[in-house]
């Protein structure tokens, strides 16, 4: 397979998307090659000219930025600084996390204004070619200089140190680099702060977050369109000329959506008995699409982040110009990753009170969903399930981005907390799966009350696909197992791009 070139001129998000599902292997574009050995130069020759303080560079870290340096020690500097910011704790982060992380790093070296060598930037590009991840730990970053402890894990097996996962393998990385045949390499002045300092640990959340989100608010539509056949429910609320006089483009796009999926439903054009629906299917536009609207402000946030220089001090050797600002404070990530979660959350909150009116016993529909209730609970469990997964995700939507706590003795006295918001929107991501999974589930089981009629093509696809593996429920019988395949089924259609529906 080709490389996919890392040049000077940032990713696209589809781009980290491509690199990543595809495993394609990376490599530095000739202008990223150029940029990286200018910059590297320059910093150099500066160093030999003057003795003059470059924060990092040869002075102290943080709260000792005032303390200098020797020549002789800059070196040394440079590994002090990763070893003794490898404080990361908690879980390990998942493979797909660090893997973004090694090809966000490699983009920031990319840019030009780091100036690392090029020896540094190629090792983490043979790094995630050869897949050798570094362990990297959850908890210790405060996304303010960025995600220091979590790039100092990333770091280490740079310097033969830290631990890694080779072909499956935990490891000591000095053996990973003996097993390669690679030699640790050395840090001349800068590099480590330049490798420590940016908002990769975070970012990569927050790229994989938007992918899985556009992903979730897809599955949302689809599911909620087949809760609506299995409830009877009216179309009405989803006529175009609804959505153009309230013109949110989310709320448009769902109803277009819903309308699309339903196409052709024999159920969705029965007269009704009923006048009208509860807001949970009733308000599926509105809902949803206001998700879907956030989503969209996020993936906007994500994108420019993915065009940034986030490292500190900046370099930019046109000018003779080495900054010491604030490129790699959190903050723009923090605040998108909270609202990430809330619009995450209410897909969940919604799909509850769905498969909660769904077991109501309402327009036809047994109670709990079961020929025999009583002797059997039928979906009474799963609902529970759901409502306490959608409990945890309102608890995790408290904002990260509006806690600091003070560091670096006063330094660093306002941080984003970044990388906390990263981390609890991820589970509400995974939780909010599960919610949507338990819909499914549900709903596929009322839809079969409601035989000899039938949902549309796409409605009964889905329905089709999923009793492959999940048969309807006669008897009560061990209802984890049913709700795992569904969750399988649900994730398994929207991997790729497009969904079940057709949705464009």
């Amino acid at each position: 397979m080709k490389p996919h070139p890392i040049g000077t001129i940032g990713l696209e998000l589809a781009e980290l998307d491509h690199i990543l599902s595809t495993r394609s292997p990376i490599a530095l574009g000739k202008d990223a090659v150029v940029a990286i050995k200018r910059s590297h130069a320059y910093l150099r020759d500066r160093l030999k000219q003057s003795d003059a303080p470059i924060y990092g560079v040869n002075t102290g870290f943080g709260a000792l930025a005032d303390t200098s340096i020797p020549k002789n020690k800059l070196a040394q500097l440079q590994k002090n600084l990763v070893m003794s910011h490898a404080c990361g704790t908690g879980d390990p982060v998942p493979a797909e996390i660090v893997r973004a992380m090694l090809v966000l790093k490699v983009q920031n070296m990319a840019f030009g204004h780091s100036a690392v060598a090029l020896a540094t930037a190629q090792r983490y590009v043979d790094m995630y070619n050869a897949d050798l991840l570094p362990v990297v730990y959850e908890r210790g970053s405060l996304g303010a200089s960025g995600d220091l402890a979590p790039l100092a894990h990333l770091a280490l097996p740079l310097l033969g140190l830290g631990e890694v996962v080779l072909k499956g393998k935990r490891m000591a990385s000095a053996k990973a680099l003996k097993q390669l045949g690679w030699a640790p390499i050395e840090l001349g002045p800068k590099e480590g702060l330049a490798l420590l300092n940016g908002t990769q640990f975070m970012c990569a959340y927050a790229a994989l977050l938007t992918l899985k989100a556009n992903r979730i608010a897809r599955m949302a539509d689809v599911v909620a369109a087949l809760s609506l056949d299995a409830f009877d429910g009216r179309m009405e609320p989803f006529h175009p000329s609804v959505h153009a006089v309230r013109p949110h483009p989310g709320q448009a796009a769902v109803a277009g959506h819903i309308r699309e999926l339903l196409k052709g439903s024999a159920i969705a054009k029965r007269v009704k008995k009923h006048v009208q629906d509860p807001y949970s299917f009733r308000c599926v536009p509105q809902v949803h699409g206001a998700s879907r609207d956030a989503i969209a402000y996020v993936q906007r946030v994500v994108e420019r982040e993915l065009e940034s220089v986030t490292d500190n001090p900046t370099v930019f050797d046109d000018e003779d110009l080495i900054v010491s600002a604030g490129n790699f404070h959190g903050q723009p990530l923090a605040l998108a990753l909270d609202f990430l979660a809330i619009a995450l959350a209410e897909f969940g909150s919604i799909s509850e009170r769905r498969t909660y009116k769904l077991l109501s016993g309402q327009r036809g529909l047994p109670a709990f969903l079961v020929a025999h209730p009583g002797l059997n609970s039928g979906f009474m469990i799963p609902q529970y399930a759901s409502a306490a997964l959608v409990s945890a995700n309102k608890q995790r939507c408290m904002p990260n981005s509006v806690d600091t706590i003070d560091s670096s003795n006063g330094q660093e006295d306002h941080v984003s907390m970044g990388a906390a918001a990263a981390l609890k929107t991820w589970a509400v991501a995974e939780d909010v799966e599960r919610i949507l999974a338990i819909e499914l589930f549900t709903a596929a089981q009322a839809l079969d009350f409601r035989r000899p009629l039938k949902s549309s093509k796409a409605i009964e696809s889905l329905h089709t696909a999923l009793r492959k593996h999940v048969p309807f429920v006669e008897e009560d019988v061990v209802m984890h197992e049913l709700m795992e395949k569904a969750l399988d089924v649900l994730q398994s259609s929207f991997l790729a791009s497009g969904s079940p529906s057709g949705d464009r």
